[in-house]
């Protein structure tokens, strides 16, 4: 067997970045929390990247419903923890890696925890798990922790950035005060202002906001993964202007369309009541 070498396994990402960058990446620490299908994704794309150091939660199994889209998620894998799994996938890639997991997933009693030393927060949680993904960024806020949110819409991902001293997630989303329904939408429109999914939806019946089901793709996790690794990188290693809330972006794969997005005020910004009370209107919801 070859014994592995941190500077030949990641000697192809050279020229993009410098060695001394590699190096760089090579200590900081990442805190993903869900390591279902972005978070896995997100998990093996930051390890390829030779990023040495995470912090990993997850509270579920895998199960047969993973297939089409979670990294991690096979036949032999079938009814075994994800964070075990993912933590196994990627030490496979860097044996020198460090990973501390959280197998009971991220609450407000072990947030602190989770995020202790940790250089950047990448959002891994299901889209439906509001709560938890609230309280991950307000501490984020809190501690000085820029954070990536990324989604995975129709064949395609948006993408939010949240620096120090800027826009908070909760002042860009508005959520406090709102029902679960309300803060679903909220998050959705305030993470895709631009909704260049919303014309190829080929079964709206599909989308079930109350009871936590939406349809996936496997294009958009992987388009996701790449396009938040990306943000990662320019983030740790200073690499230029960064775009962060109010600002956004969206890249959609079946439509071939990039667009950038500018909602100052985010939730509260005229455009996007407009849009959130259309939405309402559209699933019965007063």
């Amino acid at each position: 067997m070859t014994n592995f070498s941190y500077d030949e396994a990641f000697s192809r990402n050279i020229g993009w970045i410098t060695q001394e960058e590699q190096q760089k990446l090579r200590n900081c620490r990442i805190a993903i929390a869900g390591m279902g299908g972005v978070g896995g994704a997100h998990l093996l794309t930051l390890s390829r990247l030779g990023i040495g150091h995470f912090n990993i939660s997850d509270l579920d199994e895998f199960e047969v419903a993973n297939f089409n889209r979670q990294a991690g998620a096979s036949m032999k894998t079938l009814g075994r923890e994800k964070v075990e799994v993912l933590e196994e996938m990627a030490k496979n890639l860097n044996p020198e890696q460090e990973i501390k997991s959280f197998p009971h997933g991220v609450t407000e009693e072990n947030v602190d925890e989770f995020l202790d030393g940790v250089d950047l927060y990448v959002d891994g949680l299901d889209y439906f798990a509001v709560s938890a993904r609230r309280a991950t960024f307000a501490k984020c806020h809190e501690k000085g922790i820029p954070a990536v949110t990324a989604a995975p819409l129709g064949i395609g991902a948006a993408v939010l950035n949240f620096i120090p001293g800027g826009m908070s997630f909760e002042d860009y989303f508005r959520l406090e005060g709102k029902s679960e329904m309300e803060q679903l939408l909220s998050f959705l429109i305030g993470l895709s202002p631009a909704m260049l999914q919303r014309t190829y939806l080929a079964d709206p019946t599909t989308v079930d906001l109350a009871n936590h089901k939406g349809p996936s793709t496997p294009m958009a996790v992987e388009i996701c993964a790449g396009m938040a690794a990306s943000q990662a990188m320019k983030i740790l290693l200073n690499r230029g202007p960064v775009m962060s809330a109010p600002w956004g972006q969206q890249f959609d794969g079946y439509r071939d369309k990039y667009k950038k997005t500018w909602r100052p005020g985010g939730n509260n910004n005229p455009i996007q009541k407009l849009t959130l009370l259309i939405a309402k209107k559209q699933l019965g919801i007063s």
